[in-house]
Formats: structure tokens, C-alpha cells, sequence
């Protein structure tokens, strides 16, 4: 996302490097492994569908209607045809059921942001909260776990990705990835396990409160983290053992300027470019180091979406509408298109 109120935290310095313990736990180490994850617990796994529901699908509606000044940011589905979305604002979590397009508040905010968020196959929301990190039991809305990712400033928490064996999050304004190691049975970490990543390689940070690293998801092959980085518009591949980043070879597409959301489903993969009103779809390599332009989806509905998710053939986007000032009655939707 673009943050349009920056802030800084004054939170405790995490290590800068992988403790041994944790270092073969973190890694994305083979596409088996990462599948079984996108197909258990990963919002975006819910793709696959029967023809029935295929059909049932085109009577669901295309526009989601949000509580007026929620202004939405990330978005995630599972649990059944459930999109959850996290507030800007106060920070509320709220559901939606993508069938009838009803929903309501299931979270009340914290007071600070949500960001980027994801839903594990345990009913866990791992939610980006700009300066930590939370995660947030989606049945109940209880805090389950509070983070602190780092103490530089200024920071950003701005996007997550699940593997198996970790929470991977960015920070807009930091050239590092955060990871909150999990447990073989999903235990999450103490306060004081979060990894910090620091990027090397390709990877040339713009200072300051400047959108930097922004969507996150992983290769084909499930060896490595792809992530976006807004202002240059380069998508870089990172290996999640040394940090080091090559940039996706893409052929003749433009930069990704203002990407935001990254979305994986087999080798394609979606690219939210949020005021661009539109989605750049590429066909990648199994290892993440190319990939090929295939399209631009775009709708008349969109007003600067800024992440994504799927479930069947559709694909949902909520609006965050950056170019619009926010007041406690601005409208918000999440919008439906067909991919």
C-alpha cells in the first residue's frame, strides 16, 4: 500500500541475522512443502471449485459493500467463501460472505492500522499492523500473539506471507523481511524470535517514507520470496537464507510502479498496481527469475485497489481509494472480477 500517514516506533532492535536454531524452520525449502501449505491454510488456496459452483458463482455480487470509512487494505479468503479485511484506520478486522456480500466487524481494532493480512489453515490471521505485528483468532477476534518486528524507524509493516514453517512480512520503509518462525504443530514464536532479514543483491533502497518493499509471496518452485518494491517498480526474487535479491527478468513489460499486492496461482502470477487501477498478469519461470507479460486487467469499478485474493474464478480487490480524503462516511467495496 501507499501509507498516507507515516509514522514512526520507538520498538526494541531484533537480531540481524537468522539464529541457528530457527534458520532451517524459516526457509522456503521445496514447492511440496509450500503446496501443502497454499492448499491447507492459505486464504488464497480456495481456488478450486465444481462446475455447479462455477455457475452459482456469476449470481454473487460483483461489488462488496464495506462500513462507510473502513478504508480497507489487505485481503484474504478462506474458512468457505469468507473474505476478511483489515482497517486502515482503527485497525478492525471484518468479514464478508463473498455468496451474499453481507459482513460485519468480527475484530474490533487496536487503534493502529491493518495492513496486509492472511489466514492460516488454524483459523489464524496474520495481520501487518504497520509498526508490529498481531495475530487474531478469525472465529473469536481475540489477539492471540502481539509483535514487535523491529526498533529502526521509520518502519512500516506492510504485507505477509505464510510458508510452513513462518510468517514473512515487509517493511515499507526498511530494506529487511521480518519472520516469525512457527512450530511443527504452528506454536507461534516468544516476543523475542522475530528474524530479521536484511536485503542485499539487487535490492537499492529508497530512504526515508517511501514505499519500498510492499506485496510478498514465493517462486513457483516454492525455494524462494518474490516481493515487489513500489516506488522503482522492480519485482525481486529473495533468497530467504542470506536476504540476497535478483531482479524478475520480465522482457519488455514497464516497471510495476506502485505494485502492491502479489498474488501466486501455479506460474501466474497478478500484480495489483493500485493507481494504475490494475492488475498486470506474467507467466513465470519455476524458479521466480523470469516471467512473461500475459495482460492488464482492469474494471470500471476499481478506485485504487491495492491487494488481492481468489477464490473460484474471480478474483476480489478491495478499494482503498487513496486519492479520495477519507472521512468517517466515504464509501469502501471490495470488487469482483473475473480472472
Amino acid at each position: 500500500m501507499a501509507p498516507p500517514h507515516p509514522e514512526s516506533s520507538s520498538a526494541r532492535h531484533d537480531s540481524l541475522s537468522l539464529p541457528h536454531p530457527n534458520r532451517r524452520r524459516l526457509l522456503t525449502t521445496g514447492a511440496a512443502a509450500v503446496g501443502a501449505l497454499l492448499v491447507g491454510s492459505s486464504a488464497e488456496a480456495s481456488t478450486a471449485t465444481s462446475a455447479a459452483a462455477s455457475v452459482a458463482e456469476k449470481t454473487w455480487p460483483d461489488l462488496i459493500p464495506l462500513p462507510g470509512g473502513f478504508r480497507p487494505e489487505g485481503i484474504t479468503i478462506g474458512g468457505g467463501p469468507y473474505a476478511y479485511l483489515g482497517s486502515l484506520g482503527d485497525g478492525s478486522i471484518y468479514r464478508a460472505d463473498l455468496r451474499t456480500g453481507e459482513g460485519g466487524i468480527i475484530s474490533a481494532g487496536p487503534g493502529t492500522p491493518s495492513v496486509g493480512l492472511k489466514l492460516d489453515g488454524r483459523g489464524r490471521l496474520f495481520v501487518a499492523g504497520r509498526t508490529g505485528a498481531r495475530v487474531v483468532d478469525a472465529r473469536t477476534g481475540r489477539i492471540l500473539a502481539s509483535y514487535v518486528l523491529t526498533a529502526r524507524t521509520p518502519t512500516f509493516a506492510n504485507d505477509v506471507f505464510l510458508t510452513p514453517r513462518a510468517a514473512w512480512f515487509t517493511d515499507s520503509f526498511q530494506p529487511a523481511l521480518y519472520a516469525l518462525p512457527l512450530g511443527r504443530r504452528g506454536q507461534l514464536p516468544d516476543a523475542d524470535e522475530v528474524v530479521t532479514l536484511t536485503l542485499s543483491g539487487d535490492w537499492t533502497q529508497t530512504p526515508g517514507e517511501v514505499v519500498n518493499a510492499n506485496g510478498i509471496t514465493r517462486t513457483p518452485d516454492g525455494k524462494a520470496l518474490l516481493v515487489v518494491q513500489s516506488g522503482v517498480g522492480g519485482l525481486h526474487r529473495v533468497d530467504p537464507r542470506t536476504g540476497v535479491t535478483r531482479l524478475v527478468d520480465l522482457g519488455d513489460a514497464g516497471p510495476l510502479t506502485n505494485g502492491d499486492g502479489l498474488l501466486l496461482l501455479g506460474r501466474r502470477l497478478y500484480v495489483v498496481q493500485n493507481r494504475q487501477n490494475a492488475i498486470d498478469v506474467f507467466k513465470l519461470a519455476e524458479n521466480g527469475s523470469s516471467g512473461v507479460f500475459e495482460g492488464r486487467l482492469t474494471d470500471s469499478d476499481f478506485d485504487v485497489p491495492t491487494t488481492v485474493a481468489a477464490y473460484g474464478n474471480r478474483l476480489y480487490l478491495p478499494n482503498a481509494r487513496f486519492t479520495t480524503t477519507p472521512t468517517p462516511d466515504t464509501t469502501y467495496a471490495v470488487v469482483a472480477v473475473e480472472r
